[in-house]
């Protein structure tokens, strides 16, 4: 597949580097020469220094035999020409663009992007993306993942392994043993920085990062198996009210009525705004860093605090405060990947990494066959990925065990209907099924492959 991005930054550059591995015919335009010369050192890809929206760019970018643009810039409006000329004059297929100005996201403007007026296929917006995993989380205390798969029947559960943890040492053939009517299957382990796709005689350690599916009528038993037991957040800080946590605010308000939400925000004017857009919700201008302002939001009364400003620091920072002050959680916006190693030792809960759940986003529909959604876990160890199994696919019709799967791929979860069956050696997918999958990295081609389209299909 022919794929053009425009914009090489940190979403960019991530967006390449999954799919020049799986032998993708990637090129980059961005305006600095810099930077493409950092990522054609780096990765397998052709890079163009140039303005991603201008015609000749795209036509040297080889857009006339390309499958995909995906506009990734700083600039919404350069996106959204560049869609545009990709459709216009290179009759691109596939055009995806990130959008952040919440004007341009407004439903009562949705008609602008028809394909008889700005023909762009899928639009992302990092902020939106960004407090649905917040509120997600908030959802599932004790949980640093938790993102709804097939319809919300079943959740992708990500956990940390503490020295409080039950099934620690514990093989996992036996969970099933300890746990008979509990439908949870783990998929992935994160381990001193290594991924690991576990056999059935897989111990569980102190400080592993466990990937699970579940059945999300099972979560609380699911969550108890790991150790927590913490009761959903009533009262809830926010430090930043930027998009991402207006947006949050606004789903906290919609869909918890019974969780109380203070914001602190350090510009006086956006505070101002941000308290006109809330119904319920108290805004405090000040400081995150401000002892006196966190105790005047009672941050050690609350059980979650959420630091979403725009610096890393002070998210870090603010949310160690909160912490120290008596908050019992913290979830907490970082965008660097240096200081991923640490997050642990430091004491925060959870991490939002935007470039990962954009990332993820757009893998979503840069994957072929009837695959529904993707999820990309712990840089680039592996996907989650929930697909329709065709009459046509090798996985129909044979016993699990049977299907000659490739190597560093589990099957966690079928849903048929409204069932969620956790799958074994001896069960057998039916066309129609929805087969939830995590794949390591070097794996997700031949899942994509497994639920292909072909022609004899028609």
């Amino acid at each position: 597949m022919k794929v053009i991005i425009c914009g090489a930054g940190q979403v960019g550059f991530n967006i390449a580097r999954y799919l020049a591995a799986e032998d993708n015919d990637i090129t980059i335009i961005d305006m600095s020469a810099e930077i493409i010369q950092k990522a054609t050192d780096t990765l397998d890809v052709q890079g163009i220094v140039g303005h991603a929206a201008y015609p000749d760019v795209l036509s040297r970018a080889g857009a006339k035999k390309a499958d995909m643009l995906i506009a990734v810039t700083q600039t919404d409006e350069v996106n959204m020409v560049a869609c545009q000329v990709a459709a216009s004059l290179f009759d691109v297929p596939t055009k995806v663009a990130r959008v952040r100005n919440q004007s341009y996201l407004d439903p009562l403007w949705s008609d602008l992007y028809s394909s008889g007026n700005l023909p762009i296929d899928v639009i992302i917006s990092p902020e939106i993306e960004v407090a649905q995993a917040v509120a997600r989380r908030l959802a599932v205390p004790g949980a640093f993942d938790a993102v709804a798969m097939a319809g919300g029947l079943v959740t992708l559960l990500g956990v940390r392994c503490t020295a409080d943890t039950p099934i620690l040492n514990t093989p996992l053939w036996q969970l099933t043993e300890l746990f008979p009517d509990l439908s949870l299957t783990i998929v992935g382990i994160w381990r001193q920085n290594t991924g690991i796709v576990p056999a059935s005689d897989e111990r569980l350690y102190e400080g592993d990062d466990v990937y699970a599916l579940v059945d999300s009528s099972h979560m609380a038993r699911a969550m108890a198996a790991f150790g927590h037991e913490e009761r959903e957040a009533r009262r809830v800080v926010v430090l930043g009210g930027g998009n991402i946590g207006l947006y949050l605010a606004k789903t906290v308000e919609k869909n918890s009525p019974h969780v109380a939400l203070k914001i602190v925000e350090m510009n006086k004017d956006r505070a101002a705004f941000v308290a006109q857009n809330l119904e319920r919700s108290v805004v405090i201008n000040g400081s995150a860093l401000d002892q006196e302002i966190l105790e005047e939001v009672m941050v050690e009364t609350a059980e979650t605090v959420v630091a979403v400003t725009d610096d890393d620091e002070t998210n870090i920072l603010a949310s160690l405060l909160a912490k120290r002050q008596g908050c019992q959680r913290a979830v907490t916006l970082i965008n660097k990947t240096t200081y991923g190693p640490l997050i642990g030792t430091l004491g925060i809960d959870a991490v939002v990494s935007p470039r990962a759940i954009t990332v993820s986003k757009i893998l979503q529909h840069v994957r072929r066959g009837r695959i529904r959604s993707v999820h990309s876990i712990s840089e680039g160890f592996g996907e989650v990925i929930e697909a329709e199994a065709l009459e046509t696919s090798s996985l129909v019709g044979v016993p699990i065990r049977d299907a000659k799967l490739p190597d560093d791929v589990h099957i966690g979860a079928l849903v048929r209907g409204n069932q969620v069956i956790m799958p074994r050696g001896d069960t057998v997918i039916r066309a129609g099924d929805l087969v939830i999958i995590f794949a390591a990295t070097g794996a997700v081609k031949k899942i994509e492959k497994l639920f292909a389209v072909k022609l004899e299909f028609f």
